[in-house]
């Protein structure tokens, strides 16, 4: 018999999944130097905490299938049925601003 699942309480209210392929191929391609991760500069821009302790969770994972040429794909964990392609030097501080407002859609009004 399996032992019981145990939970880890969490603050995050939604996770940002960022695709890790795409910000490889870019060599970071964002910031002042364009050498930044997306997903390193959005953590620093929205001023999230460490780990669970953070409100929101932005998580640097495998290829998302997307595949953007010049761009990095990303999932807003809170609005999953939209996508988005963030061109390489882009204004991440405006993409930052978006996601920091972005509201889910009960389940019930969707």
């Amino acid at each position: 018999m399996a032992p019981p699942l145990k939970q880890v309480p969490s603050a995050w209210r939604g996770a940002i999944l960022v695709c890790g392929k795409c910000s490889k191929k870019l060599d970071g391609g964002f910031g002042k130097k364009a050498q930044t991760p997306l997903a390193k500069l959005l953590r620093k821009l929205l001023g999230l905490g460490k780990g669970r302790k953070a409100t929101l969770g932005v998580v640097e994972t495998r290829c998302l299938g997307l595949c953007p040429r010049g761009g990095v794909a990303l999932i807003d964990g809170r609005a999953p049925g939209t996508w988005l392609v963030v061109p390489q030097g882009a204004d991440v501080a405006e993409l930052a601003a978006r996601l920091a407002t972005v509201r889910t859609v009960p389940a019930d009004q969707a």
